[in-house]
């Protein structure tokens, strides 16, 4: 087989965001009870808030499966009016918005009022809980801020080792030793960064027949660095 076809034969799969594939930790725990406790919420909606890379889209992900929730980005509300939002909240009952805090507010405002008039349930994905938002609009301030609301941290050294280790294990690929600690060390921190650099292992370590070393990891991450995927971190 050719190279370039066995590259595209080993092209970086889909994300996947199943319940099983979510690996959980201290960071994360707390945001997982709440997406569980649905439709047990005491609010007819949940902020969730953390960092790029933290896991929220999974985590949102997780409950629009179990909720039979739309997914739409914040600025999908743009432009919307109060009729195209009634025909949005009575066709879905349960909704995700994404990067919540780029909604337009008195869009974001009517959803929510419509969400809640229909028993309804609306999950907010965003960085920064609403309490920490600049919002003009007072009434919409006060309901966002009275809103239950969870964070998710950052993956610290332990989860990003577990999510290495669970990639390699669905590829079927043996790491040597040391080689879950380099890139713990060195990689960027994230959900994505992992699944990037662990297909790029398993793509090198085929077609250049190499057992997955540390030489080879610091290869697949100066590749990566150099066409700016997942940039190395600085050795602390």
């Amino acid at each position: 087989m050719a190279v370039d076809q066995l590259t595209l034969a080993l092209a970086l799969p889909a994300p996947t965001y199943a319940r099983e594939d979510f690996v959980v930790a201290d960071g994360n725990r707390e945001a997982l009870a709440w997406i569980d406790r649905w439709p047990d919420w005491p609010a007819p909606v949940l902020a969730l808030s953390g960092p790029p890379g933290s896991g929220k889209t999974h985590l949102g992900r997780i409950w629009a499966a179990r909720a039979g929730a739309k997914l739409i980005e914040g600025s999908d509300l743009e432009g919307k009016t109060v009729g195209d939002l009634t025909t949005l909240a009575a066709t879905s009952p349960a909704i995700v918005l994404e990067h919540a805090e780029r909604a337009p507010e008195r869009g974001l405002f009517h959803l929510y009022n419509l969400v809640r008039e229909r028993q309804g349930h609306l999950l907010l994905i965003c960085e920064a809980p609403p309490a920490h938002w600049s919002i003009a609009l007072p009434d919409l301030a006060s309901r966002l801020r009275a809103a239950p609301a969870v964070s998710v941290a950052p993956p610290d050294d332990e989860l990003l080792g577990s999510i290495i280790l669970k990639q390699l294990a669905d590829r079927q690929l043996h790491a040597g030793a040391g080689v879950v600690q380099y890139l713990v060390s060195h990689m960027e921190r994230s959900a994505d960064a992992v699944r990037r650099v662990v297909a790029a292992l398993d793509r090198r370590a085929l077609i250049e027949r190499r057992e997955i070393d540390r030489r080879l990891a610091a290869d697949v991450l100066a590749e990566l660095s150099s066409t700016a995927g997942a940039a190395p971190r600085e050795e602390t």
